[in-house]
């Protein structure tokens, strides 16, 4: 397969849509769709209605068309009504997860890239978190029954997803160690996950799926060494980023320091030596910053393929980004008001996360905290080990005395967000409680998003992937 010069990045939740990834393939580059809470995405459009019929027809191409009827029973609402109702949540994870949970998941991932592929041949790829691992194994089965071609994952080290992208190429059971917090090596805590269960007679009927090319997003030498010696599988490229970029951040290395305004401060040990990792043989891309033609081709002269982009295509006309929000944005960046910061804090994963400051949205303080604290998705909850010896769950966003009485520490809790119902919310996938509160937005960015008014031509108020990939390649 010919390796792609430019990877749009897989942004989450639902703003690097199948629309979006498809028309970046269209133009003969890496198009990714983010599987991070795609079954809520899907749930979502379905009682929206699906008014194009994008879901349904994608739905009917799936090998079983059983589990298919009972998503379209429970979840299809053929005319919604105003205003809109709580969306339904599907169970929460858990080490033994209902059978229809697994369905849910591999199908949605399923459809997501069926969209992202149809009508062409070029390559389409799935972007997830090693941080959100519970559906992971359901997520990358889904995707590979629809010939996903490449696997791009970063916020952990994903030693684990190589064996298990050649176990599931096989359709073989498979299973995944779970992170589990005051548990000790000895007591090997794992999610079990077998498509033949799931699926009786799919081996037959899909023949040998095609195992996805597998490249984590990392932030050193170090880990990438490790990588290649650790994992169960092949890793077949890397894509480096640096701190600049949007979304979750890797932690500085060593002891984190904050600057005046809160943010973590990076420095000398966090900057990639790209000779050490052209050194290794395999294929990279850069990441975080890389959004002009000069940065590309400083990236193509210290070895890389290419460079990977994600502010410029989550804020394009094609992205999946909540219309109002992103055009809000947009005339910011025309107005030269923007800002984005590095909060240390508000992803209950621990990892810092950049978040757009915009009136109206979770980076307003009395926004957040007005908000009554409530976990009822569940994909950032800890596993946890209990006193008698069980696995349980917890998040750090959750009700603060909830939290507290499962062993977590109080501070732990500071400053934490509902990065589930905040970003779904981005995406135009607002929750509506019972109680008439509506989860509102957040919004992230690389530090670059100032810098998007490059891509739109006078007299416009907004750009095109087109757009994007010009300018990128002169």
């Amino acid at each position: 397969m010919k390796l792609p010069m430019i990877i749009q990045g897989g942004m989450g939740v639902a703003i690097s849509d199948w629309k979006l990834a498809r028309t970046v393939s269209l133009q003969g580059q890496l198009g990714v769709v983010s599987g991070t809470g795609i079954a809520l995405v899907m749930i979502s459009r379905l009682m929206q209605g699906d008014i194009e019929g994008h879901v349904r027809r994608a739905l009917s191409h799936f090998p079983f068309q059983e589990p298919v009827q009972c998503i379209l029973d429970k979840y299809y609402v053929p005319e919604p009504i105003s205003p809109q109702p709580p969306y339904k949540r599907p169970p929460m994870w858990t080490l033994n997860p209902p059978v229809e949970l697994n369905e849910l998941t591999i199908i949605a991932n399923f459809v997501e890239v069926f969209l992202a592929k149809e009508g062409h041949q070029n390559a389409v790829g799935l972007n997830l978190l090693e941080k959100l691992q519970m559906p992971t194994m359901a997520s990358l089965y889904g995707a590979m029954l629809a010939e996903v071609d490449f696997v791009i994952m970063g916020a952990g080290i994903p030693l684990q997803i190589p064996g298990i992208l050649d176990q599931l190429a096989d359709h073989k059971a498979v299973s995944y160690r779970i992170d589990t917090q005051g548990a000790a090596q000895e007591d090997d805590v794992r999610l079990h996950f077998d498509p033949q269960a799931i699926f009786p007679g799919v081996a037959e009927k899909t023949g040998r799926l095609p195992r996805p090319n597998f490249l984590p997003i990392i932030s050193s030498v170090v880990l990438a060494k490790a990588l290649i010696k650790r994992a169960t599988g092949k890793i077949d490229g890397f894509v480096i980023e640096s701190p600049t970029a949007g979304g979750h951040n890797a932690p500085p290395r060593g002891h984190l320091h904050l600057d005046e305004g809160g943010e973590p401060i990076y420095g000398k040990k966090d900057e990639v030596d790209l000779s050490k990792i052209k050194q290794l043989g395999l294929p990279f891309w850069m990441a975080g910053g890389y959004d002009s033609p000069e940065k590309l081709q400083h990236a193509l002269d210290a070895g890389a393929i290419g460079i990977q982009v994600g502010t410029a295509f989550g804020y394009c006309v094609e992205s999946a980004m909540d219309e109002t929000l992103r055009s809000r944005i947009v005339q910011k960046v025309l107005n030269q008001e923007t800002e984005v910061r590095t909060d240390p804090l508000v992803s209950p994963t621990g990892y810092p996360f950049k978040v757009v400051q915009l009136e109206g949205t979770m980076s307003d303080p009395e926004i957040c905290r007005n908000r009554v604290r409530l976990c009822d998705v569940g994909l950032l909850r800890n596993p946890y080990k209990k006193a008698n010896g069980k696995v349980g769950f917890r998040c750090s966003a959750e009700p603060v005395e909830l939290y507290l009485a499962k062993g977590g520490e109080p501070e732990d809790t500071i400053g934490r967000g509902c990065l589930c119902n905040n970003l779904l919310a981005t995406a135009g996938y607002a929750q509506h409680r019972k109680d008439g509160y509506i989860e509102q937005p957040i919004l992230t960015a690389g530090d670059g998003l100032g810098a998007i008014g490059k891509y739109i031509k006078p007299g416009h108020h907004g750009y095109t992937v087109q757009d994007v990939l010009d300018y990128l390649t002169g």
